[in-house]
């Protein structure tokens, strides 16, 4: 069957973008607005900047490989090293020895002394429990168990950082734990991987737009301020209906595709979603604001609203 000329076809590409001091200023420029909801939900789940740096070297190496073979050439070290930026004896070792780096560097100190606490039976009770440490002493204390993990973090920090997340609580001159595991649950484990799929696949499609030239993906949304709780709220439902709509239709179409392919040994797969959010919008102060020209119509009683559909 002719497959229709709307489709992208990742087999026929040619770059759109080529590397150049201009095209890394602006892909950095735009990844780090990318990357602040990234950092978020890696801080909040305990990553510290240094396991993320380590862990990114990979990334970088593989996607460095799949370029290389995509161009034809031959992923050597050294063309892997030049490509991806990451050193030489680096792209060795993730290529000899490919594991992931132990728990204790992939998890902040805060959750290392957590997990300390929780597990050594030096702070446990005879029932097994994680018990209520002092504050401060030499010994068996909640000063001891930080430095016994750190001695670079003073305790007083880690114990914040604790009380921040929920962790631990103050009760007089004691620290009592506020849970007695640490271990995330199926259902979460399950969201997690289904979040990481959804954002990779709405990024891939927005990465092969802009670099590629080929059939667009479609990666298209609609966004407005100036708007109350009340009309947030009415926009979400709205959004909801057109997803449950959109839902079964896509569901439909789908079943009946992958039964009319089902004799064919093509493998080609697909992810079709949505998404809605909203917050506050952050401005900066009147004072500090730069006032720039326009030739749009100024919004009513001083008021800024714009909705606009990105095309």
């Amino acid at each position: 069957m002719e497959r229709p000329s709307q489709e992208p076809v990742a087999s026929a590409m040619e770059r759109t973008v080529q590397p150049s001091e201009r095209h890394a200023e602006l892909a950095l420029r735009e990844a780090a607005v990318l990357m602040a909801p990234i950092a978020r939900w890696l801080l909040r789940h305990g990553v510290p900047y240094n396991a993320f740096a380590d862990m990114l070297k990979s990334v970088f190496v593989s996607a460095a490989r799949e370029e290389l073979e995509l161009g034809g050439a031959r992923p050597t070290h050294s063309a892997l090293s030049v490509l991806s930026g990451v050193h030489r004896k680096d792209v060795r070792n993730l290529e000899t020895s490919p594991e992931p780096p132990a728990a204790p560097r992939s998890v902040s100190l805060a959750s290392q002394v957590f997990t300390r606490w929780i597990t050594d039976p030096k702070y446990r009770s005879a029932h097994g429990k994680p018990r209520r440490l002092l504050r401060s002493g030499a010994d068996n204390s909640f000063e001891s168990l930080a430095r016994a993990v750190s001695s670079d973090v003073h305790p007083r920090t880690v114990l914040d950082e604790l009380l921040r997340l929920g962790l631990a609580r103050l009760d007089g001159d004691d620290v009592v734990p506020t849970r007695a595991s640490f271990v995330p649950s199926r259902q979460l484990d399950e969201l997690t991987a289904l979040f990481s799929s959804n954002v990779s696949d709405h990024i891939a499609a927005a990465v092969h737009n802009l670099t590629v030239e080929a059939p667009k993906y479609l990666e298209q949304s609609v966004f407005a301020d100036g708007l109350t709780p009340e009309s947030i709220d009415r926009l979400h439902l709205c959004a909801r209906s057109a997803w449950d709509s959109a839902f079964a239709s896509i569901v439909g179409e789908a079943r009946e595709r992958v039964d009319a392919d089902a004799d064919t040994e093509s493998d080609v797969r697909m992810r079709f979603g949505v998404y809605f959010y909203s917050e506050p919008v952050k401005r900066p102060p009147e004072a500090s604001r730069t006032t720039k020209p326009t030739t749009s119509a100024p919004a009513p009683r001083g008021k800024r609203s714009r909705s606009t559909h990105e095309k």
